[in-house]
């Protein structure tokens, strides 16, 4: 099937924006998993505690996510052959394992308990920066991409975007994405694969640049010349730039291309102490996220430190919302006279 047709009804302006599931990583290490300073970072459970993703997955589900994210942010062949000394075919099949793990997951809660009021979750499958793999903070800045053509990033993404899609992903997340180079070879690359349909999220530094420093505006310029792109937009920063960062780039935006948030927590990671709250308080993604579905945004969820009790409250505030509005709009909310 194509993959838009699984995606029109899905993302129905009169259904609301598609909840997307938090920070896979910080909620496994939440149980106790041991990631931090771990060049593979979740990607390693792939190989020794697969069961601990399939919890996590499913914690988010239950927590009301209508899209789950494979656990594949920084598994690449060359990372899996080097770290867990396998061979390059068993690495492709580890790749693949991540949406083989969150299908079985999707199925598992449809028989459980399946809803009556929700949609078939979507599972998507996780492409990181390359700066991942470097493990040297650089995906961050996207500084390597200055180093590097469009040809070679796009060498370097496609075995792991070729298994996600044989895999059977419904859609590839390219997310975090520093640069706009890097950008540029992730979509040239999805033509390889026309039947893919993506989401594109950047990560930013302040409310109108990319973390290479570039615009904003012009990363989704770019992003509005694919027609395999479903959504573009940011992830992994403050919620509070999420607003500014959309508002700089509606008019460079396509009709018919959504806006794709999913900010972290607000917190700061110190590599001593740990994770840190700023000090003024922070507005939290179910707070502000009745101001991004009115820019335009049809998938809303959370990165890191985002657990599933903050995607039950997103879910509550947006559906609660959008029931009032039902309601208002038959009777301003009161009930019929009969």
């Amino acid at each position: 099937m194509d993959k838009t047709d699984i995606l029109k009804p899905l993302m129905d302006v009169g259904l609301g924006p598609l909840i997307l599931d938090g920070g896979l990583a910080t909620e496994l290490e939440s149980t106790g998993c041991k990631l931090q300073g771990d060049p593979l970072w979740s990607a390693r459970l792939l190989h020794t505690n697969p069961q601990a993703i399939k919890d996590a997955h499913y914690r988010f589900l239950c927590a009301g996510a209508d899209v789950i994210t494979t656990a594949t942010y920084q598994a690449s062949v060359e990372g899996f052959t080097r770290h867990l000394d396998i061979t390059p075919e068993q690495a492709n099949q580890l790749i693949m394992s991540g949406v083989t793990l969150a299908r079985e997951t999707v199925k598992h809660f449809m028989t459980d308990q399946p809803p009556s009021d929700r949609r078939v979750p979507l599972v998507a499958g996780s492409v990181g920066p390359y700066g991942a793999f470097l493990h040297n903070g650089s995906e961050y800045t996207g500084a390597y991409a200055a180093e590097m053509s469009v040809e070679e990033l796009k060498a370097w993404h496609r075995p792991q975007v070729h298994c996600l899609v044989a895999a059977g992903a419904d859609l590839i997340a390219m997310e975090t994405i520093p640069s706009v180079k890097e950008a540029e070879a992730l979509v040239e690359l999805l033509r390889e694969f026309p039947d893919c349909k993506a989401w594109l999220a950047f990560s930013c530094k302040d409310g109108q640049c990319i973390s290479d420093s570039s615009r904003f505006s012009e990363a989704v310029q770019l992003a509005s010349r694919s027609s395999q792109l479903v959504a573009v937009g940011v992830n992994c920063c403050p919620p509070g730039l999420v607003k500014p960062l959309l508002d700089s780039a509606r008019r460079q935006k396509r009709p018919g291309l959504s806006w794709v948030v999913y900010p972290n927590s607000g917190e700061e990671w110190d590599t001593y102490s740990g994770w840190r709250k700023p000090e003024n308080r922070i507005s939290s993604i179910a707070e502000l996220s009745l101001e991004w579905m009115k820019q335009g945004s049809a998938l809303i969820g959370g990165c890191c430190r985002i657990s599933p009790a903050h995607i039950a409250e997103l879910r509550r505030q947006i559906h609660g919302n959008m029931s009032g509005s039902d309601a208002s709009q038959h009777g301003q909310g009161r009930p019929n006279k009969e």
